[in-house]
């Protein structure tokens, strides 16, 4: 691997943790992301001319700590923080020995810290997200920015205010006190999982799927369930996300989308669906059950359908029914509908999807009506099923899932 391929894969797969021991010593986003930015900068200078080093992640560490040290001396006025900064880096040891010691990388609590603090309920949740990937995600402003389709300057102002929170709102650094601790943690799970969404089906422009942030998300869980290995619900949203993304290259073709119904399955991962299963059976038996396990068990009756006439829709109808004892939105009711559509009959699920809209908060979610024009297709009530499709695109702006719909319309007309 070249000087540059190097620094490449440690910044992908290391910075999160490294920056989140930086900022536990410096007490600043800004300047734990500096000095780390600075470090690699080095290693882009050094490493072709020295070669690697053993370990490069703690390379990295140990030049960033004596950038803080140089940041440090450099405000001279700021002489109360460089002393505190310079006795927390004393007592971690000479950096020096960071370069050959492989277990001095392994600081979780730090970066559950980091995780907890990004995903603090005082921030909203754009900023969340954009935190989360800066740091913890390894990505930068600009591929943040691009991936969520909102202008660069945008974003950084979304980074800037999320910092600037935590700095005026005195959010602490720290892991919750257990009392606090679930709450906290359904923030976190919620932050990866939108994440993971946005990546699986993109809010709009010309992609339906944005693979980086789907393998960002699963980074990121495989990484709580690593930091908080006794949760179930940390396995379920692995799980999940896992066995959605198992079908990714199954959902376009030719650049169009193809339905679940009508996907190539043998295009799915199998890997993925091993894994996936493997870890459903594990949260389940681990406990308690949770909103995330049972999505995940859904996915699962999907995934071990060898064809769409083999899927289990009414034990995926029970399943949603558990889900909407959990969460009672009207999404979760429409996907419950679906599924009693699909088991008890279109008639029953039809007449559930209306329930669920008579109350009008579905009006502007253009899936409740793709999925009505669909099951009042299957109906051949088509003049109902067009109008449906009408206001489904009417609301859409992701090019491919826009195609996907007219076609449809344009073929019961």
């Amino acid at each position: 691997m070249d000087a540059r391929a190097a620094v490449e894969s440690v910044f992908r797969q290391e910075s999160g943790r490294i920056v989140a021991t930086l900022i536990r010593i410096s007490g600043s986003f800004d300047r734990a992301e500096e000095a780390m930015q600075e470090a690699f900068a080095a290693a882009l200078a050094a490493w072709p001319a020295n070669g690697l080093p053993l370990n490069p992640a703690a390379w990295i560490t140990a030049t960033a700590h004596r950038k803080l040290i140089d940041q440090s001396r450099r405000e001279k006025t700021k002489r109360e923080k460089q002393d505190a900064l310079q006795y927390e880096i004393e007592t971690l040891g000479r950096p020096d020995d960071w370069e050959i010691d492989e277990t001095a990388m392994h600081f979780p609590d730090d970066r559950l810290r980091l995780i907890f603090t990004c995903c603090h309920p005082a921030l909203n949740p754009e900023g969340q997200v954009a935190l989360t990937l800066r740091t913890l995600g390894g990505l930068t402003t600009t591929e943040i920015a691009r991936a969520f389709l909102v202008p660069e300057p945008t974003l950084a102002q979304r980074l800037v205010r999320a910092k600037r929170k935590i700095q005026e709102a005195g959010i602490p650094y720290e892991i919750p006190p257990l009392p606090l601790l679930p709450g906290r943690l359904t923030s976190v799970q919620a932050v990866i999982y939108l994440i993971f969404n946005e990546g699986y089906t993109a809010g709009s422009g010309d992609q339906l799927v944005r693979l980086d942030l789907c393998a960002e998300a699963i980074r990121l869980g495989r990484m709580l369930d690593e930091l908080l290995p006794n949760e179930a619900e940390n396995l379920g949203l692995l799980a999940l996300m896992l066995l959605h993304d198992s079908r990714r290259y199954a959902r376009v073709s030719d650049s169009q989308l193809v339905t679940l119904e009508e996907q190539d399955r043998s295009l799915w991962d199998q890997g993925e669906i091993s894994e996936g299963l493997s870890l459903v059976d594990e949260a389940l038996r681990r406990g308690p059950l949770g909103p995330y396990q049972l999505q995940a068990a859904i996915a699962a009756l999907h995934a071990q359908a060898r064809n769409p006439q083999e899927t289990d829709w009414f034990q995926i109808a029970a399943l949603y029914g558990r889900l909407v004892e959990f969460n009672s939105s009207p999404v979760i009711a429409l996907n419950h509908a679906v599924a009693i559509a699909m088991s008890a009959g279109f008639e029953e699920g039809l007449r559930r999807m209306d329930a669920v809209g008579a109350g009008g908060k579905l009006d502007g979610y253009y899936l409740f009506h793709a999925a009505r024009a669909d099951i009042l297709r299957r109906m051949n009530r088509f003049e109902e099923a067009a109008e449906a499709y009408r206001r489904a695109l009417a609301l859409n702006t992701n090019r491919i899932e826009r195609d996907f719909l007219a076609r449809r319309l344009a073929a019961i007309k």
